[in-house]
């Protein structure tokens, strides 16, 4: 953006923001962007059709009786933008109402709420659902009139010049943007829930370019981004500002999604006040109802909720799953129900195209994606799936306290169908949390403290371009892997059981606490607890066997019959693990393995499991054995495979202790301040 445009963007917001301090007072300030947004986009409106207000007042006079609403609405449609030329396209919103900023301002300020609803509610269809249903404005406009002060809000916004001869559609995309910035700064209550730092989407858009600068120069190049939690629209609008950059000239297509209804009105009105298609944003649960269900894009970036559960709407995708498997957006697995953010993505990546251009996709999350859940999990078989597929080009860590209302650390995944020839089977990590790629603001806003320098957001996307890797200035913030090594196999390791038994009092009474002996009748239990303390040998048997031919033996001398469980009571109770005892054989006579003493191995997926155990288990445990047959569901090979992504073990720093020294100087200065400020006192 030029220095003019930029210029006048902030005079606008400037002017904007001075007219939002009208409401001091009337209106909390977590509460001015439900006036003031909607106001913006009303006026902007007002100043786009304000040329062709006859033209449409004209053609809607002369609509034929009976004719569709179709019809109806490429008419008036074709009415409005006639004076537009080749920006047309986009103009897909007419007001059929007499009423506009100008006669209302020359009307009698006692009418202005009802002159302004009116006015309102002629409008396109898509429009007036965004003023009535998503930003509710007819409620504001009514606190606003309660409140004494509609005509001065409105007067103010009447004075205001948004004709697209004077404020050009990048202007007012700015405008926008830092009016959403500014009401997100200054709300505690939402403040970051529907807004995502500027430098850290201009992070994710730089990645997600800086490889494809040559892809896009040129005429003729057309480019659709899509945002599957677009909020009031922050990234798609810096993603296409990127991309104009790059290519003035390159025709950037933006589509998204949105749940919260306020969020998408401000995305819907930012669509429609820069020109773009605003029938492309589209309201509902990106989840649950795909509202661009078989469209592919070819860049893709989100930030969707952290640690959000998908209970409440978990059945529409679980029938997904079950019902589609692969076919669907879910077909490599569902993570578990307190976390959605591995949902988005695979959503995402259903999404990408599977032309020369392919897709590449930016999407910030938690910790959580990296390596929640164990092998077989849900969140372990989508990470297998995106590894082996070779979709996962990098990850980044950014600092903490990033965020308005999170103080976590955060990744950015960047993923591609269409990898350069050096990076196939191979997964960039760049940990960029250090000091040296952010600093601390001067005011902290929310959980907001730190932000990523200019230089440094160069910096870590010229990590990336050029796969640095080990050696020079950055071998300790990035490094490359190939995606096997994020992968594991778990083996069940078992041991033998071995127990000893005797009929001793302690033992006795764990037999009496045993549901299987409680629900004999007192009878019952009365004979075999007869046999158990009287008709057994005191000995300590050390093998099974032989404890179970004195127990028969003793169960016939006393003439009593028992069941397998209650026999099976009887030697969980009178048993105990020793050491020294003889292995327990099952029927097979094969070793019976101890549960208690059952080990999971992760053996790395590049080496044999033999060799693995060969050299990490037997020489320890030389009894121990590997369950064959527990087995991976996809490879069938012997252990389930996993996958995890584990930052931490592959940029752990070691920082050595102090000396003790140091340490018992500084306690000494400690222990003399205290006694100082104790004499003090008592002095």
């Amino acid at each position: 953006m030029d220095d003019k445009t930029a210029q006048q963007a902030k005079t606008l917001a400037n002017f904007v923001w001075q007219i939002a301090e009208t409401l001091r007072g009337d209106f909390k300030q977590s509460e001015y962007g439900k006036v003031i947004l909607p106001f913006v986009v009303l006026r902007r409106l007002d100043c786009i059709l304000e040329p062709s207000k006859e033209a449409v007042l004209k053609a809607h006079a002369t609509l034929p009786q009976g004719i569709d609403e179709q019809t109806r609405d490429m008419m008036l449609y074709s009415a409005a933008s006639a004076q537009f030329g080749s920006h047309s396209r986009n103009l897909l919103v007419y007001n059929t109402s007499q009423l506009d900023f100008k006669r209302i301002s020359s009307q009698n300020a006692g009418d202005v709420h009802e002159n302004l609803v009116a006015y309102i509610r002629e409008f396109s269809d898509t429009v007036r659902d965004v003023f009535l249903d998503k930003f509710r404005f007819t409620d504001q406009l009514k606190r606003l009139n309660e409140a004494a002060i509609l005509w001065k809000v409105f007067e103010q916004f009447a004075k205001l010049d948004l004709r697209p001869q004077s404020v050009s559609t990048l202007a007012m995309g700015y405008l926008f943007e830092d009016l959403i910035r500014r009401f997100s700064e200054i709300s505690n209550e939402t403040a970051g829930e529907h807004f995502t730092p500027r430098e850290v989407i201009r992070l994710i858009v730089d990645l997600l370019l800086v490889n494809d600068a040559q892809a896009l120069t040129g005429k003729g190049i057309i480019r659709q981004v899509y945002d599957a939690a677009c909020g009031t629209g922050g990234m798609l609008a810096l993603t296409e500002e990127g991309m104009k950059n790059l290519n003035p000239d390159i025709r950037v297509e933006l589509f998204g999604q949105e749940l919260n209804g306020e969020s998408f009105g401000i995305c819907k009105s930012d669509m429609l006040v820069t020109g773009h298609d605003p029938e492309n944003i589209a309201f509902g649960n990106t989840l649950t109802h795909d509202a661009h269900k078989g469209r592919q894009f070819h860049y893709m970036l989100s930030n969707p909720p952290y640690g959000v559960d998908w209970k409440k709407y978990a059945d529409p995708i679980k029938d997904e799953h079950e019902r589609l498997g692969e076919d669907g957006r879910f077909g490599a697995g569902l993570p578990r129900i307190s976390d959605g953010q591995l949902l988005f993505l695979q959503h995402m990546i259903s999404k990408m195209r599977e032309d020369e251009a392919g897709s590449r996709i930016g999407i910030v999350m938690n910790g959580s994606p990296l390596f929640t859940g164990g092998a077989g999990s849900g969140e372990s078989e989508i990470r297998r799936w995106m590894l082996e597929k070779d979709w996962i080009e990098a990850i980044v860590a950014l600092p903490t306290d990033l965020f308005y209302n999170t103080g976590i650390q955060t990744y950015v995944w960047l993923l591609t169908n269409r990898k350069r020839r050096e990076r196939v089977g191979r997964v960039q990590l760049i940990d960029a949390s250090g000091e040296q790629f952010w600093k601390p603001m001067r005011k902290s806003l929310g959980s907001k403290r730190r932000e990523i320098r200019d230089e440094a957001r160069e910096t870590i996307a010229h990590i990336f371009h050029e796969m640095a890797n080990g050696g020079g200035p950055w071998a300790e913030v990035s490094k490359i892997f190939n995606t096997t090594d994020f992968g594991y196999r778990e083996i069940k390791v078992e041991r033998p059981l071995k127990l000893n038994f005797q009929a001793s009092a302690e033992r006795i009474e764990r037999l009496k606490l045993a549901k299987p002996f409680l629900k004999l009748d007192p009878a019952e239990q009365d004979d075999v607890l007869n046999v158990v303390a009287n008709r057994l040998p005191d000995a300590l048997f050390k093998d099974r066997p032989s404890f179970e031919v004195a127990l028969t033996k003793a169960l016939k001398g006393a003439g009593v019959k028992i069941a397998a469980p209650i026999k099976k009571a009887i030697l969980s109770a009178l048993s105990e693990r020793d050491e020294t005892a003889a292995i327990c054989l099952d029927s097979y006579g094969r070793p019976e393995p101890d549960p208690e003493l059952r080990d999971y191995e992760l053996v790395p997926l590049k080496e044999g499991w033999k060799t693995y155990v060969a050299r990490e288990v037997a020489p320890f445990v030389p009894d121990a054995w590997v369950d064959e047959t527990h087995r991976d569901d996809t490879d069938k090979g012997v252990g389930r495979v996993g996958y995890e992504i584990n930052f931490n073990r592959y940029f752990y720093r070691y920082v050595p202790p102090r000396p003790l020294a140091e340490i018992d100087a500084e306690l000494k200065a400690l222990e003399a301040d205290i006694a100082g400020l104790l004499k003090e006192v008592a002095g």
